[in-house]
């Protein structure tokens, strides 16, 4: 074997420029499947945690059946135990409490449907973005009569800084109708439709007075310390806050979309990687047979002193083996320079937009273990398998027809 394993070495060096090109070839091609794999997974990242991150956070808590009705009557009616809860979790990092509530937004000149969110100021900006979003004006301070609004529907109501808004709603617990009157304080932009053409903000203390609750909300929103455990269906604190009056999910549940996209980054990779890998073996299979009618005088004498047909199999195998590790070799140290120079500095891919939301930052790549491990053994499998059939033709020569042909 050894014998075998030391001429296997030196023969694949016998034509230097086709080896170069060869391992060039799957080289290439293991570089583009870990730039891709890193991509698509800072995509999905950068999209789950635009998702996430800018309001409605990494999970949520609401009363039975909220979510399929938005029903203002369906509300928790005491949110102390939740964020007991919540507060004692070492993986929740923080929440916020929220209401929420259908409203008809009204100016001097127009007036525009809207959802009125009544939030905590000060535990609101370690969950969402609100704060951050503000393009003008000051964020809520707790104050009565503050509220926050979209560009968008600034400029629909034209309306600036200061001036008054009025706000009518259905009340709880038997749909009166109740109207206050606000000041605008702040206009924000997400760079999501959703949130900027609809979305209206004020202290949660004072939408609970116009929606007729004493205390209570519609929705608890957090996020946890590793944004990776909103994945675990397990979760202990999502199993824990659920039972038969209220409902706790995370952002697999709560965005189907998103989480359908994910499922999918693995499917994309093995289509884009098939395609790669089959280019990539019709290479390997040219490049071996080149060597192998270069050598059919060599093998044609070994054959007729007695060299049995599996070691010539072992040969042909163990010169694709030291070809694959020479690619992957090669490719991974590029690879890992090319990933973790992308992973600083991102790659730009232009303004996109899903679902309603904007993605305008550049895409970083993500440097993952299993680009280094599950990738480079599939270049060295996909190298053996395409080797199987020059070997086995290797195998068959005829001593006499070999030694005649290379006359």
């Amino acid at each position: 074997m050894s014998l075998t394993l030391r001429l296997a070495w030196r023969n694949i060096f016998r034509n230097g420029r086709r080896t170069f090109l060869t391992c060039l070839l799957l080289a290439c091609s293991l570089i583009a499947l870990v730039l891709t794999d890193g991509i698509m997974k800072g995509m999905m990242t950068l999209m789950i945690e635009t998702t996430t991150r800018t309001f409605s956070g990494e999970a949520q808590v609401h009363k039975q059946h909220f979510r399929e009705a938005f029903d203002v009557d369906l509300y928790l009616e005491d949110t102390s135990e939740i964020t007991a809860q919540l507060a004692a979790d070492k993986n929740v990092e923080a929440f916020s409490v929220r209401t929420m509530s259908g409203s008809m937004i009204s100016s001097a000149d127009n007036m525009t449907g809207a959802v009125l969110w009544g939030v905590d100021a000060e535990p609101e900006t370690r969950v969402s973005k609100l704060k951050e979003a503000l393009i003008t004006g000051e964020y809520l301070t707790g104050q009565d009569n503050e509220m926050l609004i979209g560009q968008e529907m600034a400029d629909l109501l034209e309306v600036e800084l200061g001036d008054r808004i009025v706000v009518t709603l259905s009340q709880v617990n038997g749909g009166e109708l109740s109207q206050a009157l606000f000041r605008l304080s702040g206009v924000f932009k997400f760079g999501m439709r959703e949130l900027d053409n609809s979305m209206v903000f004020i202290n949660i203390q004072q939408s609970r007075e116009i929606l007729g609750l004493s205390q209570g909300a519609h929705e608890v929103a957090f996020n946890f310390v590793d944004s990776a455990i909103a994945t675990n269906p397990d979760l202990a604190i999502i199993k824990n806050l659920n039972d038969e009056n209220i409902e706790a999910a995370t952002w697999i549940t709560l965005q189907p979309q998103i989480a359908a996209m994910l499922g999918m980054i693995d499917y994309s990779l093995f289509m884009i990687g098939g395609v790669l890998f089959i280019i990539a073996a019709l290479g390997i299979i040219n490049s071996m047979f080149m060597s192998i009618y270069e050598r059919i005088y060599e093998f044609g004498v070994a054959m007729a002193i007695g060299t049995r047909p599996s070691q010539m199999v072992t040969l042909i195998m163990a010169e694709a083996f030291f070809l694959a590790i020479l690619s992957i070799v090669g490719g991974m140290i590029i690879a890992y320079f090319l990933s973790s120079h992308f992973s600083v500095v991102g790659i730009p891919m232009g303004e996109m937009e899903f679902e309603g939301i904007s993605i305008q930052n550049n895409i970083k790549t993500i440097l993952d273990v299993s680009q280094f491990t599950v990738l480079p053994f599939a270049v060295v499998l996909l190298t053996m398998v395409a080797a199987i059939y020059p070997a086995l033709f290797t195998a068959r020569i005829v001593p006499s027809e070999a030694l005649h042909k290379s006359l």
